[in-house]
């Protein structure tokens, strides 16, 4: 049974008793059922609402799905693992040529404290001011080669 259908059923047998709509008790209980009444009617359109919404989120779930999965296909065609990779192309977001590193340059990995992606850096860049460029969380770490640690995080 629906609320409308509720809400007709009760208006029903509020009718039934034959109330005199005169008496205090009679006025309350007629306001009681147009009020249960026209909640009923709008609580039926909320739902209908819902109902085409949650459809409409269906929908553009599914076309989300499609042009995902074009936009991927378009990804590996252009790059194939195979390729080496320089550092400027459109395949990676490095923004420098992997040939400006040395391998006499000592690099350090932290787990985010935030997002807990891994963070890489080398000597040159201050400990004290470190960006995740995963979620853009501020945080500070010790450089100790044994036991670097994140020490806090800040927005």
């Amino acid at each position: 049974m629906s609320i409308l259908e509720k809400a007709a059923y009760l208006k029903g047998l509020a009718d039934g008793l034959e109330l005199d709509k005169n008496t205090k008790e009679g006025k309350l209980i007629a306001a009681l059922i147009e009020l249960v009444g026209e909640m009923a009617e709008n609580i039926d359109e909320i739902e209908a609402d819902i109902d085409e919404l949650y459809e409409y989120a269906e929908e553009l779930d599914e076309d989300l799905g499609d042009v995902e999965e074009v936009l991927l296909d378009e990804y590996d065609d252009d790059y194939d693992d195979e390729d080496e990779c320089d550092g400027n192309c459109d395949c990676c977001d490095l923004d420098c040529e992997l040939d400006d590193f040395d391998d006499d340059d000592e690099f350090f990995e932290i787990t985010c404290p935030a997002c807990g992606d891994v963070v890489n850096f080398d000597e040159s860049i201050d400990t004290d001011n470190l960006r995740c460029p995963a979620c853009g969380e501020k945080f500070s770490c010790v450089v100790d080669e044994d036991d670097l640690k994140a020490i806090d995080g800040e927005n």
